[in-house]
């Protein structure tokens, strides 16, 4: 019965919630929390800890997923080459409109003062030239180039303001040519394989390569989870349909993105992204600030609300959380409200059609044909649910990318598929062993699940979905309409 009360606590709320795990969210009680608020993946930010750390979080989440009866999906995210400038003597300088300051490769770690500092990428000034605008500390600091001399940059400060140790660099209009995975990155894939993680994130992704890379260690470290492209930089909207079509699922990561292209262009390129990504049968995450007042304050900004609210009437499948979990005061009273809005914000549902979708279509799968011809039964029958017997949840994905108020139940044997399917709308997983010596008994096995996990009645219709070859990926071949009864 653990399950049930698990599942029914967020079965109405189509839209997935990632939550970064940080200090804020370091004990299992506040973990269970967490995930009784509505958590469906847990994000390991690499950018911060080290191996030990994450270990010990990926453990201490899902012992206290174990312990709701929940299966939650783990996220790793790599740092990539995020560019920083150096330390300063002091720790930090004061910046006025008008006067000069450089940043040089070659200048000691901590050897920064008010005339300029250190920056921790070697080749940088022959990215830059003459004119170009430089974005400090998430844009508050804004330099432009007057000169170069060896690989010392000179600039005049537009914005000043307080600059403090290692803050970030953005070239406004993107252009900075460091690779997406660094030998850091590289080295933390080995280890988001050892843990298992179910979602790889690549930060800085400039096009589909950077996945394909990313994919191709992550496979030969023996990891399997999916990855997902993290668009923060202008080169990758430029390039975002080779990303979208290397990549598992995309994330809108609008902090840095939204330094590099402007804040004001920002939104509609978010909805851009989750248009072409949504039409591209794959899953899409919109990120950053979403709720960052919550960090402090234990209610969200009206502002925010319709932040989020608008995010899920575009269509995004999934909302993520950062510092409000990750060091915030409220991490499960942030999860919470995030689910609240996103429960209103469905009761007004993307218009995609759902009689229309992709009628004119050539499906070239048979899971993906039945998950087409199961949704639209299930959008113009009475039926209480869908249930769908998967081996890697790609019947469910693909049964995801329609809207429908209907919740499907993804029955897999495996865990690690049951902790993928988390980050697909309205989809909820339930591990379930199919027993090979008793194929007959398989529907009544089914229905004794359902109704164990009070997930529907005795009398309900539902669909069920499944395939010929139990242990065979990618076989879903039937769908069926069933009635449930109790063989008690």
């Amino acid at each position: 019965m653990g399950q049930s009360c698990a599942i029914i606590t967020y079965m109405l709320r189509r839209t997935k919630i990632v939550a970064t795990l940080g200090p804020a969210s370091d004990d299992k009680e506040t973990l269970r929390d967490m995930i009784k608020s509505g958590l469906d993946v847990a994000r390991l930010n690499f950018s911060h800890g080290d191996a030990a750390d994450h270990v010990r979080r990926a453990d201490l989440l899902r012992s206290a997923a174990e312990s709701c009866g929940r299966e939650v999906g783990i996220m790793g995210d790599l740092q990539g080459p995020k560019i920083r400038i150096r330390r300063f003597k002091d720790h930090s300088v004061s910046l006025v409109d008008g006067e000069s300051f450089f940043l040089d490769s070659s200048l000691g770690l901590m050897d920064g003062d008010k005339d300029g500092v250190g920056v921790a990428l070697d080749w940088l000034h022959e990215d830059l030239s003459p004119g170009d605008i430089l974005l400090l500390n998430d844009g508050m600091i804004t330099l432009k180039v007057t000169n170069i001399k060896g690989k010392r940059i000179h600039t005049t400060i537009i914005n000043g303001g307080i600059l403090s140790d290692h803050k970030g660099i953005n070239l406004k209009g993107g252009g900075l040519s460091a690779a997406a995975l660094t030998e850091i990155d590289k080295q933390n894939i080995r280890l988001a394989a050892e843990m298992n993680v179910d979602f790889l994130a690549v930060s800085f992704v400039r096009n589909g390569e950077d996945i394909e890379e990313a994919r191709s260690l992550l496979k030969e470290a023996g990891g399997n989870g999916l990855i997902v492209a993290k668009v923060e930089r202008a080169e990758a909207v430029k390039n975002i349909d080779s990303i979208i079509e290397a990549s598992d699922v995309i994330m809108v990561a609008r902090g840095d993105l939204g330094v590099e292209i402007g804040y004001a262009e920002l939104i509609g390129v978010q909805k851009k992204i989750i248009s072409k990504t949504r039409k591209a049968q794959k899953i899409v995450i919109t990120a950053t600030q979403m709720m960052e007042s919550m960090i402090q304050n234990p209610i969200p900004t009206r502002a925010e609300v319709s932040d989020v609210s608008n995010a899920v009437i575009d269509g995004t499948d999934a909302v993520m959380l950062s510092g409000e979990t990750a060091v915030g005061a409220h991490p499960a009273g942030a999860i919470s409200a995030m689910a609240e809005v996103c429960v209103g914000a469905e009761k007004f549902p993307l218009q995609t059609g759902q009689t229309s979708h992709r009628m004119l279509d050539r499906f070239g799968l048979v899971d993906e044909a039945i998950a087409m011809a199961t949704m639209y039964t299930a959008n113009h029958m009475s039926v209480k649910a869908i249930i769908a017997l998967t081996e890697s949840g790609s019947t469910t994905r693909w049964m995801s990318r329609i809207w429908s108020d209907i919740p499907i139940y993804a029955f897999t044997p495996y865990v690690s598929t049951s902790r993928r399917v988390a980050m697909y709308p309205g989809v909820y997983p339930v591990l379930f062993e199919i027993n090979d010596e008793n194929p007959l008994g398989l529907d009544q096995d089914i229905f004794d699940t359902l109704l164990a996990n009070e997930l529907l009645e005795e009398g309900d219709f539902a669909l069920l979905t499944k395939g010929d070859l139990n242990g065979v990926s990618g076989t879903t071949n039937s769908m069926t309409v069933i009635k449930i009864t109790s063989s008690a």
